[in-house]
């Protein structure tokens, strides 16, 4: 592929990286919560937003440059993830958008006892590290459907799924004051859910498309 091909495609696979990458991560659950929780007790924020946006990266790099080494040797598996991923994608899709028919919220929880900086980094790596979904998510489907872009657009889709993450997390700690009555209303989680449920209701529909372009 020349370069002016990469540059021509390359905002495609950026964009594609951030939608999937914000699909997956914007969820009710205990790392969001811990971030928000930091965010309005103002306690290492930065510390926090970054780590969990840097391990998102790396994890996400990972998965996308081993499974491409592992697909490129193996031209069947690749159509074969990108089918499975699509059908991932459509079940997401189809809890998504189940979930916003009955809303829930998002809460910081209390915890009125500070920490330092190693206790509060250990428990975001906890929430983010032993959370089994984050190697099913990031590494195992953002990285086989990653590793489906040509060579030069993977870096472009890495810095995509990458730039969701940062975003989110920088958002959910800095912006917190302003962001916690939006996410203890469940009306807003409906709305989101919503639009996450069309977002991989559509991925779904152009990895099957990919799947099958070249056969």
């Amino acid at each position: 592929m020349s370069g002016s091909s990469i540059l021509s495609l390359a905002p495609a696979a950026f964009v594609q990286g951030l939608l999937l990458s914000f699909g997956l991560i914007v969820a009710i659950g205990a790392q969001n919560a811990f971030v928000l929780r930091q965010g309005l007790r103002r306690e290492h924020v930065g510390s926090v937003v970054l780590f969990c946006a840097l391990a998102d990266g790396a994890l996400i790099a990972a998965g996308v440059l081993g499974m491409a080494q592992v697909l490129g040797q193996r031209p069947g598996l690749a159509q074969a993830l990108a089918l499975v991923g699509a059908l991932f994608l459509a079940a997401y899709a189809f809890q998504a958008l189940r979930r916003a028919r009955r809303p829930q919220a998002l809460q910081a929880g209390a915890g009125a006892v500070s920490a330092g900086k190693a206790v509060v980094l250990a428990q975001a790596a906890a929430f983010t590290l032993l959370n089994p979904h984050v190697y099913l998510d990031t590494v195992l489907l953002v990285g086989s459907i990653g590793a489906q872009q040509p060579a030069g657009l993977q870096a472009w889709f890495i810095a995509g799924a990458s730039m969701a993450s940062l975003t989110w997390f920088a958002a959910l700690g800095f912006g917190a004051r302003w962001l916690q009555p939006l996410f203890a209303n469940p009306k807003a989680w409906q709305v989101l859910d919503g639009l996450i449920g069309l977002t991989m209701a559509v991925l779904s529909v152009s990895l099957v498309h990919h799947a099958f372009a070249g056969t």
